[in-house]
């Protein structure tokens, strides 16, 4: 029988380590072993306990988590889960958590409405397994999507088999993602066509996230706004709580937000934003899906490849976690899986030399759009 997950709690408030540890001690396969007030304490229970996964407060007296976090992983490397409040310098804090090794991160719980404790509940519950498998690279089977992603954008004929001289990219990410989606940026040139994101964040942190990447890399990052036309040298972060879908107006590519139904439990979801570049864009598409929890993306990055798109997923060795770029490959959804760092020339050499994913030159035609 499988020992549980070893969990220690590090927080300065009584109340928020009392909920967590109700929550976790109600979860399967979890065990708390401990908590702590401050990191000084937790030095010590985790030279005591051995725990296999840490939550890990933003904001702590005596010494910060970004301190004590940058010294764990210097001394003694482990998951950690990040707390984090839902303010502008929260998000920022986070972000920058997760650029020193943490895995992922949750918001403070909210105390004042059960439904939402519940859901919180269980996305912990979540991360926390997501954690411990980060270093046996394996990831557990996920509970089913809530809705279809027809529910928010219906199966249709997709995009014609002609080519534009328009251009989009298209890349999804989560757990792990912000550094992935970094790493990309990073290395796309300043002309780039014009880039849309997903990436599974709540909304309090998307708009950090795109300031983050606009001060590091070369290229406009912005979080998208409705209707937003696509421009080179431009990347658009979806809202962290609605989805992001690519539309046409007139000549141009466009952003279009919408408030439907979560799918695969998420908004903004991959699957939607895929499947959105598929029937607007067609094979003037490419597409990434990175490292991630659970499925989404997956079934939309199919719907590109059967369109003949350059479609990349990023390979286990580099991802945080390998759920759905590794759900991506199982379906046959990739033209080539990579290491993230190969991913942006992937991208380059499918957006100025267009292929099929099976190697055919494509022949790029003006049109009188």
């Amino acid at each position: 029988m499988k020992r549980p997950i070893r969990v220690l709690i590090v927080d300065d408030s009584a109340l928020v380590r009392q909920i967590l540890t109700e929550i976790l001690a109600a979860a399967t396969g979890i065990e708390v072993v401990g908590v702590a007030a401050d990191p000084y304490i937790a030095r010590e229970r985790i030279k005591e306990l051995n725990p296999d996964v840490l939550t890990l407060d933003v904001e702590m007296p005596r010494m910060d988590g970004l301190t004590f976090l940058r010294n764990l992983m210097r001394l003694r490397p482990m998951p950690v889960v990040m707390v984090s409040s839902l303010t502008q310098r929260g998000a920022e804090v986070t972000l920058q958590a997760l650029a020193l090794g943490a895995v992922d991160f949750v918001c403070k719980p909210e105390l004042n409405v059960s439904q939402g404790l519940q859901r919180y509940a269980v996305e912990l519950v979540e991360k926390i397994h997501a954690a411990a498998e980060v270093q046996v690279r394996t990831l557990a089977t996920r509970s089913a999507p809530a809705v279809s992603i027809d529910a928010v954008i219906p199966s249709r004929a997709l995009g014609s088999g002609l080519r534009t001289t328009d251009q989009v990219i298209a890349i999804g990410a989560s757990t792990g993602g912000t550094e992935a989606i970094k790493e990309v940026l990073l290395r796309l040139p300043p002309d780039t066509p014009g880039v849309v994101i997903v990436q599974h964040i709540p909304s309090g942190f998307s708009a950090a996230f795109a300031d983050r990447m606009n001060r590091q890399t070369s290229l406009r990052v912005k979080e998208a706004a409705d209707g937003d036309r696509l421009m080179l040298g431009h990347a658009y972060i979806a809202p962290g709580n609605r989805h992001l879908l690519l539309a046409r107006d007139g000549a141009h590519y466009v952003c279009r937000l919408n408030d439907g139904e979560p799918v695969n439990r998420h908004r903004p979801s991959v699957d939607v934003l895929f499947r959105s570049v598929a029937q607007v864009a067609g094979k003037n598409a490419c597409a990434a899906l990175l490292t991630g929890m659970g499925a989404d993306g997956a079934q939309g990055l199919k719907e590109l490849y059967d369109l003949g798109v350059q479609t990349f997923a990023q390979d286990e060795a580099t991802s945080v976690v390998w759920g759905m770029p590794g759900e991506a490959v199982k379906r046959n959804a990739a033209s080539a899986v990579l290491p993230i760092t190969e991913i942006a020339a992937a991208i380059s050499a499918a957006v100025t030399t267009p292929r099929s994913h099976n190697g055919t030159a494509l022949v790029q035609l003006k049109t009188n759009n």
